[in-house]
């Protein structure tokens, strides 16, 4: 009986070590979340200029414009995984 009784403290204070554990990595992964899409935000309104340049231009220029746009595009893209990944 007394071997129980260890036993199962021993799994509650593994189990309270785990739920801390996880506990502050979700926090963190939350605070990470929440600067990348800061971050992807930013890169989002100057994607949006992009495009609009993109439409309105002519020419040369344009693929310079086509060129920023699909980089950022990929880089939103690869941001948005990131931050999938954390969920």
């Amino acid at each position: 009986m007394a071997d129980m009784r260890e036993e199962m403290t021993k799994l509650q204070d593994s189990l309270l070590q785990q739920r801390d554990e996880l506990r502050v990595k979700l926090h963190l992964a939350k605070a990470d979340a929440r600067d990348e899409w800061e971050g992807l935000e930013r890169k989002w309104a100057e994607a949006q200029d992009k495009f609009s340049q993109l439409q309105k231009s002519a020419g040369e220029s344009m693929d310079d414009i086509e060129a920023a746009a699909r980089l950022l595009a990929d880089e939103i893209q690869k941001g948005y995984e990131r931050i999938r990944r954390l969920f």
